[in-house]
């Protein structure tokens, strides 16, 4: 696939927002008829002020939560397609997709229409992407709302608690260092939280045409609640020519060079890696102080 098809059809693709969006108006969730009809994708914001952003998809018919992935960003088209191309490289293409109006989708709506343009059904080519506002993506929005109950409302607190301690200010260096220490347990806890739904069971709801069940068992077998795959299968070649296409993701703190700074500070303090929160928080303050330490040095060096 070349760059220039991939620029043209993203040009196509967002042209026409206001277009798209009146598509949504149409979209009924109760009407899906089985999975991978609709992909819902949007981003989470609530611990963005303390460095970590995440992106995350559900499945409209099964509500299986397709991605839950954390980072430095989810402002980036590139990191969103790189959700969007693993995804479907493990479980098929989507007939539709729908997101907000954010430039953030940009990347992943043109490639999706470009994988979509050549079939035939109704929702072909640059009709499989649905705009929308943030509120009326209600799938992901609501489960948005259980997520924070569940887990997020922890970590906001966790932070808040080092910043009130004035061991967290806001900066793009705290940002990094927060990334550093906590993101590789944050992240495992979004992998268990996201198997822990996908395989809980979903109870009836009065007056919805939504099944009920297991969101993994609905995704996998759709024939058993009365549904049927609505995906399409994909050249894993193309996928792999639209991955090459996009630049390299972030480092794990999304600065490299401050990544290299903490990793050497933390081999000097012989820190080992966290495996729980209460370990992240020790390591997050000694890094921390080190840090502040070498500064202050370097300073009274320059100044002296």
């Amino acid at each position: 696939m070349k760059k220039k098809t991939l620029g043209e059809t993203q040009a196509q693709s967002l042209s026409s927002p206001l277009a798209n969006e009146r598509t949504v108006y149409d979209y009924d969730p109760g009407s899906i008829t089985g999975p991978n009809q609709v992909w819902h994708v949007d981003g989470y914001d609530k611990l963005k002020p303390f460095g970590i952003a995440i992106s995350g998809c559900i499945d409209g018919y099964s509500r299986r939560v397709m991605w839950l992935s954390s980072g430095s960003t989810n402002n980036d088209p590139a990191v969103i397609a790189h959700h969007y191309l693993q995804c479907v490289s493990s479980c098929g293409l989507p007939a539709r997709l729908w997101t907000d109006c954010g430039t953030e989708n940009g990347d992943m709506a043109a490639i999706h229409c470009s994988l979509r343009e050549d079939h035939t059904d109704e929702f072909a080519g640059s009709l499989s992407h649905m705009y929308g506002t943030s509120t009326a993506n209600q799938r992901i929005e609501s489960w948005w709302s259980f997520f924070r109950k569940q887990r997020t409302q922890f970590w906001m607190d966790l932070f808040s608690d080092l910043r009130e301690r004035h061991y967290f200010n806001g900066t793009h260096e705290h940002k990094c260092l927060v990334r550093y220490v906590f993101l590789g347990i944050f992240q495992k806890e979004l992998d268990e939280h996201r198997e822990l739904w996908n395989n809980h069971t979903i109870r009836p709801v009065r007056q919805s045409r939504c099944p009920s069940g297991k969101p993994e068992t609905m995704y996998h077998l759709p024939h058993r609640f009365g549904g049927r795959d609505c995906g399409f299968p994909v050249d894993p070649q193309v996928l792999q020519e639209f991955k090459d296409l996009l630049p390299p993701t972030n480092s794990l703190c999304g600065e490299a060079n401050l990544q290299a700074y903490f990793a050497n500070l933390e081999r000097q303090r012989q820190l080992a890696p966290p495996i729980n929160w209460p370990a992240a928080v020790d390591n997050y303050i000694r890094l921390k102080e080190m840090a502040v330490f070498r500064k202050m040095a370097k300073l009274n060096i320059i100044h002296g």
